[in-house]
């Protein structure tokens, strides 16, 4: 008798451990996200913007926001900041949130260890209270996911984790034109609220900053009312 369900034992146990080990992978590649309360039945969008700043690309990122008298969330790579300091104070004092992102953007030396970790971490910060005159309280994880440790050590330092819940497509397609972008940008955040959506304006993502109108007035169209964090 005790034979006879042995095979059946061992394939129940391999199901649920594939099963775990699906379910493990999936949470791990699901961007974590902290959202901003939102306000009942209104429609929210987050436009934030990560890697930068650039000189170009956050200029013309910046002159497109103040021109449509929008705020959103910057997301700060503190080694690019030398050079570019009077972009960075310009996003503070027009209003926009400061957060932090990396100080090198580098993964393997970012995530090597909790004390490198929060090394990053209080670089940038540094260099963007130094600069800007602003303390950062956001965070979003260079190359996102979920890392519950590093998670952990933020929130007691008073940061929230921001992840994202649509992307415009400006690092998932390569060389993606304005019109891809923006289409992608609709694709991913159709039936999603709040919207909290990804973009880069480093130097290499003029794209972006062309879409970006259109971008926004799809969300106008819609109804959405335009967020920081």
């Amino acid at each position: 008798m005790y034979r006879k369900y042995v095979p059946l034992t061992l394939v129940l146990v391999v199901l649920l451990t594939l099963l775990a080990t699906l379910g493990w992978k999936t949470a791990a590649a699901t961007p974590a996200i902290c959202l901003a309360e939102s306000g009942g039945e209104a429609k929210e969008v987050y436009l934030t913007f990560d890697d930068g700043p650039s000189t170009v690309v956050t200029g013309r990122v910046l002159d497109v926001l103040k021109a449509e008298n929008i705020k959103a969330t910057f997301f700060i790579v503190s080694d690019r900041v030398c050079g570019r300091e009077e972009i960075l104070r310009r996003a503070a004092r027009e209003g926009h949130t400061l957060g932090v992102h990396s100080a090198t953007h580098e993964y393997s030396r970012i995530y090597a260890s909790e004390e490198a970790f929060l090394h990053d971490v209080e670089k940038c910060a540094g260099v963007i209270e130094d600069v800007a005159g602003i303390t950062p309280n956001v965070y979003r994880f260079p190359g996102g996911g979920a890392h519950p440790r590093f998670s952990a050590l933020l929130s007691e330092r008073g940061y929230r984790v921001i992840g994202w819940n649509a992307v415009c497509g400006d690092e998932e397609i390569p060389r993606a034109e304005a019109e891809t972008l923006y289409r992608e940008a609709v694709k991913t955040s159709r039936g999603k609220q709040p919207v909290v959506l990804l973009l880069h304006d480093s130097a290499n993502h003029r794209a972006t900053a062309e879409a970006l109108p259109k971008i926004i007035s799809y969300y106008r169209g819609q109804g959405y009312e335009f967020r920081q964090f």
